[in-house]
């Protein structure tokens, strides 16, 4: 089986960004959502999209964002895909990405098997299924720490193309990618510390144990 692309999301530092780059992952996620503890900037975003340009492809995610938004987080982060993390139908999808020209990436939030089949209405609108785990009410969308049942995904796998998420960590991600075979995965408090805090460490560590 093919090692799995990897996607490290919520990196808002420079030391982070490197330490990302340094351990081969395939993607940095940038997270465009004030709620979050993981929020970018403009400003920021555009400082680290200078230093990862041309070393790493650059994600950004988006939480029920409108066009203006999502417009000033591409020219910005220079951005290389869209991730939409919200509410967001397949018709939105579909919009964002004849708007923007660029791959739109839909995560879906899993709490049972319903969930997963729900991911159907997205193929053939978005360019990857991000499948994540569901949140409590009231929390943020993503980045909680949380996993779902992986087996939940064993019907999904040649449908369309897909990643993995929610509650990824070095200690359980090549598990996971044993389990389900996922062709992506991707972790944001999986390598960190603290709440938007990433440690250096664990982002070596989860690449390593994701490929080996």
């Amino acid at each position: 089986m093919p090692a799995p692309a990897i996607k490290i999301c919520g990196i808002s530092t420079p030391v982070a960004l490197d330490a990302v780059i340094r351990a081969r992952a395939d993607y940095v996620g940038f997270v465009f959502y004030p709620p979050s503890p993981r929020h970018l900037a403009p400003r920021d975003a555009a400082l680290l999209a200078e230093r990862a340009a041309g070393r790493i492809a650059r994600v950004g995610l988006f939480v029920d964002a409108d066009d203006a938004l999502i417009g000033e987080a591409v020219s910005a982060g220079q951005l290389d895909a869209v991730q939409l993390h919200g509410t967001e139908s397949a018709e939105r999808a579909a919009q964002v990405q004849a708007r923007f020209g660029l791959p739109v990436w839909k995560a879906i939030a899993v709490a049972g098997a319903a969930d997963v089949e729900r991911a159907a209405d997205y193929v053939g609108a978005v360019d990857l299924v991000l499948f994540d785990a569901k949140t409590p009410l009231g929390a943020l969308p993503g980045g909680m720490g949380l996993a779902f049942d992986w087996s939940l995904l064993a019907g999904w796998k040649n449908r369309a193309p897909w990643g993995l998420a929610g509650g990824l960590n070095p200690g359980n991600v090549a598990e996971a990618v044993r389990l389900t075979g996922a062709p992506l995965v991707d972790t944001s408090s999986g390598v960190e510390s603290a709440p938007g805090v990433k440690d250096l460490e664990k982002i070596a560590a989860f690449c390593a144990a994701a490929r080996g």
